[in-house]
C-alpha cells in the first residue's frame, strides 16, 4: 500500500510539473489571440463584402486598433497585404478603403505580392477615381520599401495604359519614372508620350518622363528638353512620409535601447522632440533579392548582383557588369565603392534620379517647412557632409544642389549651416554672365556686409573654391578646336568660351569690388586680406595653371593695403602674386615657348601691372614711396606734417612696417656690441646679406619679384603690351 500511494503521488508530482510547462504556450497563444491588432487582421481578412460600416461598432474598434499600431511602431508584412487587399477590394465601400490607406505604414517591408494583387484590383473596374489615385501616390511613397520589383517591372506596359487618363497622369507619369530602364523605352510609348504632350502641352511630369526617355535613348527623342523643369512632380505626400520616419526612428531608438540593455550600458534619452520634417535621412543601400543561382562567395550566376553584398573593390571589378543600381538612388552617398562604379559608367540616368531625390529632400526640409527651427541638427549636418563628400569623390555637383543652394540664399540669415552650405555653393558650376548678378551676387552681397568678418572671409574662402573649379572643368573638358561645351558632365545646357569667360570676369570683379569695401570696413584686417589675396593667387595663374585665356589685376583697393601692410606674410604673398602675374603675361607673349593659345591681353592689364611693379619697386628698394606717378600720391605738405623723417624710406625692405623686425634681428646679428640702433647702416654689401637673410625667413615671394623684376644697375623692369623688356 505504501509503495501503491508513492507511486500515485509520484504520478501526480509529474502531471503537475507537465501543467506547469504548457501555460507559457498557452498564455502566449490566448494573449496573441487577444491582441487588438491580430483580431482586426482576423477580422479584415474574414469580413463579408457588403457588410454596413455605419454604426458598426465592431468595425470601429478594428480601425482603432489598426491605427494605433500603424502610427506608433508600424505594421507587419503581413498585416501590409491584408489591409491592402481589404481598402483595394472595396469590401465596405470606398470610405472604408481610404481610411485604411491612409494608416498603411509598415514597419519594414512591404511584399511585392501584395501590391502586385493591389494592381490588380485596377482591373475589375469597381475602383472609383479618387481610390486609384490615393492607391497610386502610397505606391510612389512606400516605393522603397518595396522588397523586389521584378514583377512591377514587368507591368510596365499595364501603367502605361493609364496615361490616357488625365486624372491619373501626372501619378502615373511619377511612377512610370522610378520604373524606367533602358528597355523600357519602345518607339510607340515614345510617340503616345509625344501625342499627349502635343493634347496637353508642355506640362512638367511629362517633361521630366521624356527626359529620362532621351537620356536611355538619345537618338529617338529629337525634343529639346528644357535645362531646368520647374516641380516636375508634386509631392503631396508629406503626411504619409512624417509617420513612416517616426516609425522608423522610434523602432531603430528601441532596437538600440535593447543592445544597450544587452550590454548593460546606462541607455541615454532618445526623446528629443523633432520640431521639423525629417526627410534627410540617407537610406541604407539595397537592390532588389538575391535572384536564384546566388552562391555564398557573392558571384551570381544571374544577371544581378545585389548591392548589399558588395564589400571590396575586387569585388566591384569582379561584378560591375552584374550591378544593379537601387531604386531609391540616394542610398548611393554613403557607398563608396557604388561612387566609384557611378564614376566609371555613362548612363546620366543615375543623375538625373539622384536629382530627383536630392531635390525632394533639400527643398522639403529647408525651403518648404514650415518650423524653421534647426538647433543642434546633427541629422542635417550628416546629411549634408554625405552630399558634400559624394560630390567630392565625382568632383562635380548635382543640379539639385546647385537649386536648392541659389534658392536658399535668399532666405538663408549666414549663420545656419554656414560651412555646408558654403561648401555646396563653391560646387555651382558656371553660371551665364546674364543671371549671375540675380542668381549670385545680390544675395550673397546682403549677407557679406551684414554678417561677421570671419563670415567675410569664408565667403571668399568659398568664392575661391568656385573659381578653382570653374577653371579647372574649363582645363579639363575645354579643347583647341571646339569650344561649345557642356557646364557639367551631366547638364544640356551649352555656353560658349566666350560665355564662360564673361561669367569668370564677372566673378573676379565681383570679389574684387567687395574685397576692396570690406576691407576698409574692417580696418584693413590681415586675416581677411590673407583669403583675399589667397583668391588672387589664382587669379594671377589663370592661364599657365589652367590654360585660360584671361589676365585680371588686383584693384588698387587690393593691392596698396597688401603693399603697405604690417604683416609680413602679406607682403611675401603680394610679391609670389606679381612674380606669377608677370609668368603670364610673358607666357601670353610668347606661345609657342609655352605650347598655349595665343590671346591678346588688354593694353590696360600691361599698364596696371607696369604701374603696381613700379610702385612695389619704388616702395621696397629705391625709397620713393608716396613720389608723383603713383596711384597713391599724397600732399608733401600733409606728409611735412606728419613728423616722419625720411617718409619716402618708411616703407623699404630694411624700414617697412612688415619687415622691421627681421631688420632689427639682422642689425643685431651684425652689430652685436651696438649699443645705439641704426637700421640706416644696413647699406652696401650689407644690403646683399640683408637680402639672403630675408630669403632663408622664408620670403619665397620676395626673392621671386627682386630676381625677376629689380636690376640692380638699370633699374625696374615692367612689361610693355607689346614686348618685354
Amino acid at each position: 500500500m505504501a509503495n501503491s500511494s508513492f507511486a500515485s503521488t509520484g504520478d501526480s508530482s509529474s502531471s503537475g510539473r507537465s501543467d506547469r510547462s504548457l501555460r507559457p504556450a498557452a498564455g502566449a497563444r490566448r494573449r496573441e489571440a487577444e491582441d487588438p491588432l491580430q483580431l482586426a487582421l482576423l477580422y479584415f481578412c474574414q469580413v463579408e463584402a457588403g457588410t454596413p460600416w455605419k454604426g458598426n461598432d465592431v468595425l470601429e474598434k478594428h480601425f482603432e486598433a489598426v491605427e494605433r499600431v500603424a502610427f506608433s511602431r508600424g505594421l507587419s508584412p503581413e498585416g501590409i497585404d491584408i489591409l491592402l487587399d481589404f481598402a483595394l477590394g472595396l469590401r465596405m465601400g470606398s470610405k472604408c478603403g481610404i481610411r485604411v490607406l491612409k494608416c498603411l505604414i509598415p514597419a519594414s517591408v512591404i511584399p511585392e505580392s501584395a501590391v502586385v494583387k493591389g494592381v490588380s484590383w485596377f482591373c475589375v473596374g469597381k475602383m472609383p477615381p479618387n481610390m486609384q489615385i490615393m492607391f497610386i501616390r502610397w505606391f510612389i511613397t512606400m516605393f522603397d520599401l518595396i522588397e523586389s520589383k521584378e514583377r512591377l517591372h514587368s507591368l510596365y506596359g499595364f501603367f502605361f495604359c493609364f496615361l490616357s487618363d488625365e486624372n491619373l497622369c501626372p501619378y502615373i507619369c511619377h511612377l512610370l519614372y522610378l520604373l524606367t530602364r533602358r528597355e523600357s523605352v519602345k518607339p510607340y510609348r515614345l510617340r503616345k508620350l509625344m501625342n499627349l504632350q502635343s493634347k496637353m502641352g508642355e506640362q512638367p511630369f511629362l517633361m521630366v518622363l521624356l527626359s529620362l526617355y532621351k537620356v536611355f535613348c538619345p537618338e529617338m527623342v529629337s525634343l529639346t528638353i528644357p535645362a531646368r523643369i520647374k516641380n516636375g512632380f508634386k509631392n503631396y505626400d508629406s503626411t504619409w512620409k512624417n509617420a513612416l520616419s517616426a516609425v522608423q526612428k522610434r523602432n531603430k531608438a528601441e532596437i538600440v535601447m535593447e543592445l544597450q540593455a544587452a550590454v548593460s550600458v546606462r541607455p541615454q534619452s532618445a526623446s528629443r522632440k523633432r520640431k521639423r520634417n525629417c526627410h534627410l535621412s540617407v537610406p541604407p543601400l539595397g537592390s532588389c533579392a538575391p535572384p536564384p543561382g546566388a552562391r555564398e562567395d557573392g558571384v551570381l550566376g544571374s544577371r544581378v548582383f545585389p548591392l548589399e553584398q558588395l564589400r571590396t573593390f575586387p569585388q566591384l571589378l569582379q561584378n560591375i557588369h552584374l550591378l544593379e543600381l537601387p531604386a531609391q538612388m540616394g542610398s548611393v552617398l554613403n557607398s563608396p565603392l557604388v561612387l566609384h562604379y557611378i564614376n566609371c559608367i555613362t548612363d546620366d540616368s543615375v543623375f538625373l534620379r539622384l536629382d530627383y531625390w536630392l531635390g525632394h529632400a533639400l527643398h522639403e526640409e529647408f525651403l518648404f517647412c514650415k518650423d524653421t527651427s534647426y538647433e543642434n541638427n546633427s541629422e542635417a549636418i550628416e546629411f549634408f557632409s554625405s552630399l558634400i563628400t559624394a560630390q567630392q569623390f565625382l568632383q562635380e555637383g548635382f543640379l539639385s544642389t546647385e537649386v536648392f543652394t541659389l534658392k536658399f540664399l535668399r532666405v538663408w540669415d549666414g549663420s545656419l549651416f554656414r560651412s555646408q552650405i558654403l561648401s555646396l555653393l563653391s560646387y555651382i558650376p558656371v553660371i551665364p554672365c546674364s543671371d549671375v548678378k540675380q542668381l549670385l551676387f545680390e544675395p550673397l552681397i546682403q549677407l557679406f556686409f551684414s554678417c561677421s568678418l570671419y563670415f567675410k572671409c569664408s565667403v571668399i574662402e568659398c568664392l575661391n573654391s568656385m573659381l578653382v573649379k570653374w577653371l579647372t572643368w574649363h582645363a579639363v573638358f575645354a579643347s583647341e578646336d571646339q569650344f561649345d561645351m557642356s557646364i557639367s558632365g551631366h547638364s544640356p545646357t551649352n555656353m560658349s568660351l566666350s560665355g564662360i569667360m564673361s561669367s569668370v570676369v564677372e566673378l573676379v570683379e565681383f570679389v574684387g569690388r567687395i574685397s576692396t569695401i570690406a576691407l576698409h570696413m574692417e580696418g584693413y584686417n590681415t586675416l581677411l586680406l590673407h583669403f583675399v589675396l589667397n583668391f588672387y593667387e589664382t587669379v594671377c595663374d589663370m592661364y599657365v595653371k589652367y590654360d585660360f585665356p584671361l589676365a585680371i589685376m588686383p584693384p588698387a583697393g587690393v593691392f596698396y593695403p597688401a603693399l603697405l601692410s604690417k604683416d609680413p606674410v602679406s607682403v611675401n604673398q603680394l610679391c609670389h602674386i606679381m612674380f606669377r602675374y608677370r609668368v603670364n603675361l610673358l607666357s601670353a607673349k610668347d606661345p609657342e615657348k609655352q605650347g598655349k593659345k595665343t590671346f591678346l591681353v588688354n593694353s590696360k592689364t600691361y599698364r596696371k601691372y607696369n604701374q603696381y611693379v613700379v610702385a612695389m619697386v619704388w616702395c621696397l628698394w629705391s625709397s620713393k614711396a608716396f613720389m608723383a606717378g603713383m596711384e597713391i600720391e599724397i600732399n608733401p605738405d600733409l606728409l611735412a606734417q606728419a613728423g616722419v623723417a625720411e617718409y619716402r624710406s618708411s616703407f623699404n625692405i630694411v624700414h617697412h612696417p612688415a619687415l622691421t623686425g627681421y631688420a632689427i634681428d639682422f642689425f643685431h646679428k651684425c652689430w652685436p656690441e651696438s649699443k645705439q640702433l641704426n637700421l640706416s647702416a644696413i647699406k652696401g654689401r650689407h644690403w646683399d646679406w640683408y637680402l639672403e637673410y630675408l630669403f632663408t625667413q622664408g620670403f619665397d615671394g620676395l626673392r621671386e619679384f627682386i630676381e625677376s623684376s629689380i636690376r640692380r644697375l638699370s633699374g625696374p623692369a615692367g612689361l610693355n603690351s607689346s614686348r618685354a623688356k
